[in-house]
């Protein structure tokens, strides 16, 4: 046991000098960015059928965000609005708003392989988990730190560990799984396509795998993405969640 500790201890300081808490911020962050708006085609695909949304968000760091489907027309309009650890859905077609109460942050979003909590950010792995990179390892040809998060005593999460892979070359996340408390991996996220959007390097396609469905996934394609970028306020209000537009 005592060799297993020096020897995470020892890959851990190869890191360039780096914490794992360290590298998974920069990983974190070159995706997600303080402030973003983006267009996503997310594609759900099942053995029985696959169904397509086209949307656009805007996000605050893990503090704020708004998700408005574009596509199909009968789902046009559908929007989820999240405010500080508060989150609502509005439904178009019957002008109705709901809370989504903290019990259902880590339920289906859409019925995709995202939850909730996956698309308004509302965990935060530095704050949620400890970090330790145990390994380096290749992905897809890629030269990657390996890093375990173990959730921190009473940290609100579900998921008992997570292996989470980040390229070395560029800091960009490669691969991560998710397992629940028994040890049984529950689904697992690959991040492929890497592109330049508006001078940042980024991996244009996100799939989530169902390990628990068989031919179960979803991809998050991004359209386009801008950073740093200025967002009113009032983009995440009532009154945008509720304007119909």
């Amino acid at each position: 046991m005592q060799k297993i500790l020096l020897m995470i201890i020892f890959i851990s300081t190869l890191a360039l000098g780096q914490t794992a808490d360290e590298i998974i911020k920069e990983a974190e962050d070159a995706v997600k960015g303080e402030n973003s708006s983006a267009v996503i085609v997310m594609t759900i695909k099942t053995k029985d059928y696959t169904r397509m949304l086209e949307m656009e968000s805007w996000w605050i760091g893990n503090n704020k965000a708004l998700i408005v489907t574009k596509a199909p027309k009968k789902e046009a309009g559908n929007k989820t609005l999240k405010i500080g650890n508060e989150m609502w859905s509005y439904l178009h077609n019957t002008e109705t708003t709901i809370k989504i109460p903290p019990s259902m942050m880590l339920q289906s979003w859409n019925g995709s392989d995202f939850t909730n909590d996956d698309l308004v950010r509302e965990s935060n792995l530095n704050r949620d988990y400890d970090a330790n990179v145990i390994a380096k390892e290749k992905i897809a040809g890629e030269e990657s730190w390996k890093i375990e998060l173990i959730p921190k005593p009473d940290a609100p999460v579900v998921w008992g560990k997570i292996y989470y892979w980040v390229r070395k070359s560029d800091y960009l996340p490669a691969l991560v799984q998710y397992y629940d408390e028994k040890g049984k991996m529950i689904r697992y996220m690959t991040y492929t396509d890497i592109k330049i959007f508006h001078g940042k390097i980024l991996p244009g396609e996100w799939t989530m795998y169902s390990k628990t469905e068989d031919e179960r996934k979803t991809m998050i394609k991004l359209k386009d993405i801008r950073f740093d970028v200025q967002i009113p306020e009032r983009k995440f209000s009532f009154q945008e969640l509720e304007s119909g537009n």
